[in-house]
């Protein structure tokens, strides 16, 4: 199993893309910087998308990777909760901005074909175990955990405040990727509006250790660009306490499991 990391930021810049992972090159969790970091025949490779929640900076390039779809005649796979198409639904995909994607070349196959996902429900989507875990942000969202046919496996959370401790007791992954937004004088602010300092990971990590006696790979996104030396300062001091392995994501980042 590969991981390539095509965005690891909240805010797109120059040199940052919004979010977005994807697994072997056909798997893609989260559409943020999706199709802004590949080429069209990078794109025709992907046939499914998982999606955490709703907000703009997880959902954006769904839009452009589901009308390019239509250059190679191919359709993409969503899944989501249903409280997440509920809002993409009308705001990207229903022909109010854009092209509609849900009806279009027909509404027999559309380029884009959407599924309901139910928290902890295992299913196989695109050649792969997928365990959907709620976690706590400010709207409805879910981390996934996915397992290989190898038995490989990765956990990325979403966006997520503190509170993993349920999902932790429901996944034993090999690579954990997770949010730190920004630096822990804003934990405060963090918390309530659903995302981790570098302190609050740190406490999530050992509840993890407790309940599963060892600590996986860390790689953190969703990083506010102006606070990323700050935050990779602090991740790097949680490292060194905890005696593991924790490192900042960036764009092009490749993982093999």
């Amino acid at each position: 199993m590969e991981v390539h990391i095509l965005g690891a930021h909240n805010i797109e810049t120059g040199k940052t893309r919004l979010t977005s992972l994807l697994i072997d090159g056909c798997l893609a969790i989260d559409a943020g910087g999706l199709t802004s970091t590949l080429s069209l025949s990078q794109q025709e490779k992907i046939k499914t998308v998982l999606l955490t929640h709703h907000h703009f900076d997880h959902t954006r390039d769904l839009l452009t990777l589901g009308f390019n779809a239509d250059l190679w005649k191919g359709q993409i796979e969503v899944y989501a909760l249903h409280s997440t198409l509920d809002v993409i639904i009308p705001c990207l995909l229903d022909g109010k901005i854009y092209t509609n994607l849900i009806e279009s070349p027909a509404t027999e196959k559309p380029l884009v074909k959407l599924n309901t996902i139910k928290p902890y429900k295992k299913e196989v989507i695109a050649g792969y175990e997928v365990l959907p875990l709620p976690v706590r942000h400010n709207v409805p969202t879910v981390g996934y955990q996915i397992t290989s046919s190898q038995g490989r496996s990765l956990f990325y959370t979403g966006d997520t405040g503190p509170g993993l401790t349920d999902c932790w007791q429901h996944v034993s992954p090999r690579l954990l990727i997770t949010e730190v937004t920004a630096p822990n004088e804003l934990s405060g602010e963090l918390a309530r509006s659903g995302h981790l300092s570098p302190q609050s990971l740190k406490e999530e990590l050992n509840q993890f250790r407790q309940l599963k006696g060892y600590l996986p790979r860390v790689i953190i996104i969703h990083i506010a660009p102006p606070y990323e030396q700050k935050v990779k300062e602090e991740i790097a001091q949680v490292a060194e306490e905890l005696r593991t392995d924790i490192s900042l994501g960036y764009e092009g980042l490749k993982v093999a499991l």
